[in-house]
């Protein structure tokens, strides 16, 4: 069955909610690494390594 209008209009917020905090995470980093853990599909957690750098 297709989904209907109702049902994607509520999906839809629901998946910018990930995508915002990635590239928030993204945008505040300057050394380290993003890693996304996905479980049946669907991303789950976000893991944020941030790395100093002295010179």
């Amino acid at each position: 069955m297709p989904p209907s209008k109702l049902t994607e209009s509520l999906a839809a917020p629901q998946r910018d909610v990930p995508i915002a905090a990635i590239a928030d995470a993204i945008s505040k980093l300057r050394f380290g690494a993003v890693v996304l853990t996905v479980h049946d599909g669907k991303l789950v957690q976000m893991d944020v390594t941030e790395r100093q750098r002295f010179s």
